[in-house]
Parts: C-alpha cells; structure tokens; sequence
C-alpha cells in the first residue's frame, strides 16, 4: 500500500497527488505510466507518470475525474493509502541526441507533456512548449511549463487565457516563422493529436504521438488500447505508448475509444450516488 504524501486540485475535475512510491521513483521516467487499484476490489487504472523524485522517494499522478474508479480515487486524501500503486511500466519517451523540439499538449495531456518537457529542458534542448486548453478555467501546470521551456505558447479555444485558436495554429505559425524541430512530441486528446499529425506531415516534422488516452488496462490483455500503426497491429500499453503519429490509425483508435463511453458513465453514477449516500 501507498502513502498519499499530497493532494491538491488543480482544476475541477483535474486532481495531482504525489504518492509515497520509492521503488517506482528509482526508475521511473518520462512517458511510462504506473497501475493502481483503490481498493482491494478495485479496477485496474492506468496513470501516467506527472513528476518523480528519486530523493523523495515519491511519485506525482494527475488524473481526470471521468468515471467510478478515478471518483473513488478523489475521494482519498492525504495520509489515506492507495492500494496497489506498480510500474513504472511501458517505454519511456526517447530524448537523447534531440536539440530543438516542439512539445504540444492538449487539456490533461499536459501532465503526461510536462515530464518531456522538463527532461528536455534540463539536457540543454531548445523546448517550445504548446499548451491548448477550452477555456482559462481548465488551465494546469502553466507556471510548470513557463519554467521548463524556452519559449511557452498559450492557446484556448475561447481566446480566456493567452491566445485565441487551436494548438495546431500555433504550431503552424512556428513552422511557416521558421522554426526548424528536430521532432514533435504531441500528447492530448485523440482529435488533437490527428491534427498536429496531419499538420506536421505537411512539412516533413518528425512526430511522436502519445497514446496513453485509449489504455485500459495497461498489460495488453483487454484489448482495449489495439491500434493500428504503420498497417500493423500494436498495442499502447505494451508496444509504445509513444508511436510515430504518422503511421498511427487515428480515426479507428478513435471509434474504439467511444467502445465503453457509456458503461463507464453508467459506472461514474453509480460511485458517485454511493458517496452521497455514505454522507
């Protein structure tokens, strides 16, 4: 069992907590993702790993609350133990020999964005980091990424918070400014994502496309996060979950993720109900 060590709200529906976890933050690195189950009867939920400290011994997860397993979890608070916390598990994202690189992160995405970052930042490359929220109110981790780039763009779709647009706007305008990157490193929803894709496949940037969003399970026994990357089968959890964005089937990952839309909302209301019942 592990020690919730903080709990903070970052937004919402958005909550950080950085739990007590030694043996995960020894190894752990950006873009691998950890298992945890609430409880001893609990569902197995893949959670990307936000932040690390070695020293500490701690571990840092943000997490969306979108159905019954994340509910329960928010419903801890520090001092409380999660039940299982394992990993770190899947491969962590390449950063070696990369000088220049654009990192575009979308809604929650950031968390899993920000780790890159801040590794990049911290081996000398030139970061500019793309942040794209709905509104000002949804907005996570902006003084993390002032501090970890060198150059941070702000976008939100209703023009509340930096710039008015979409990421893939900001990102043009770099490229046609320019701006030579050595690669793209996209994480966010899976629209998003396509996207910046699309975009960078227009100019010839190389492309890394996150796929943490459609994991289930994390071990590829569900089936769940099955995509198709280059004509060939492959799975998030076990095979990436970082692939090259301009091999990847964006529109059937997409179809597949809608699979459980409704189990797991009918899921959510039944969790929630049971803690309103509990008070």
């Amino acid at each position: 069992m592990n020690k919730i060590l903080l709990k903070k709200r970052l937004n919402p529906t958005v909550t950080l907590m950085e739990v007590d976890a030694p043996l995960v933050a020894r190894k752990a690195e950006p873009g691998q993702f950890i298992i945890l189950r609430v409880d001893a009867e609990g569902e197995r939920i893949p959670l990307t790993v936000a932040d690390f400290d070695r020293k500490k011994g701690s571990v840092t997860i943000i997490f969306q609350i979108v159905g019954a397993t994340t509910e329960k979890l928010n419903h801890l608070n520090e001092g409380d133990f999660i039940h299982d916390f394992v990993g770190p598990l899947g491969r962590a994202t390449r950063t070696e020999g990369l000088k220049k690189v654009a990192v575009v992160g979308g809604g929650v995405g950031c968390a899993i964005a920000y780790p890159v970052t801040k590794k990049l930042h911290d081996q000398g490359a030139e970061v500019h980091a793309i942040a794209g929220f709905r509104n000002k109110d949804l907005v996570i981790l902006e003084d993390e990424f002032a501090a970890a780039s060198t150059k941070f763009i702000r976008m939100s779709d209703d023009g509340s918070w930096g710039e008015k647009g979409l990421v893939t706007d900001a990102l043009k305008k770099l490229i046609e400014s320019g701006e030579q990157y050595d690669e793209v490193i996209t994480i966010g929803p899976l629209i998003m994502m396509k996207f910046v894709c699309q975009l960078t496949k227009q100019y010839g940037v190389k492309t890394i496309a996150s796929m943490n969003p459609i994991m289930i399970d994390g071990t590829g026994m569900c089936g769940g996060c099955r995509l198709t990357v280059g004509g060939k089968t492959k799975f998030a959890c076990v095979d990436g979950p970082e692939f090259d964005g301009h091999e990847i089937d964006f529109d059937e990952a997409m179809a597949r993720g809608r699979t459980y839309q409704a189990f797991e909302r009918h899921a959510y209301e039944e969790a929630c109900n049971l803690f309103k019942e509990a008070k």
